[in-house]
């Protein structure tokens, strides 16, 4: 995903997100290097970050179903990834268990939880 966009997408998940069922329209908007907020279109009050995890974890590539990239319609899709912010106390972690794919032309996205792999649900941000 480029930084260069400062708008709001809209992206249309093919399946709610987990937990956030039965939302399924979201507002993706860059608000910073790699970082962006996942907002929904109808309960603006649920909001996820989302980051591009290449400059963190560059070998991070994920495994998913040919289904699932046949329901977005694309074989090449942006991946993200949710993000939870730290506190005084912790670092920002990033969910590298269950990325976000999003087919840029169309604004298709599906959140997917990778099965078989030892992806970190939280693995700390380090640059």
């Amino acid at each position: 995903m480029s930084t260069e966009t400062t708008s709001e997408s809209l992206l249309r998940f093919v399946t709610p997100p987990p937990g956030l069922a039965p939302l399924t329209e979201f507002g993706l908007a860059n608000i910073g290097d790699d970082l962006y907020a996942l907002r929904a279109v109808e309960a603006p009050d649920i909001r996820l970050f989302l980051l591009d995890p290449r400059p963190f974890f560059p070998d991070y590539a994920p495994s998913v179903a040919e289904e699932v990239l046949e329901s977005l319609g694309t074989q090449d899709p942006a991946v993200l990834v949710v993000v939870r912010p730290g506190d005084g106390e912790s670092a920002p972690t990033a969910n590298l268990l269950a990325p976000v794919l999003i087919d840029l032309e169309t604004g298709a996205a599906v959140q997917v939880i990778l099965e078989g792999v030892d992806h970190p649900l939280r693995a700390p941000l380090t640059a």
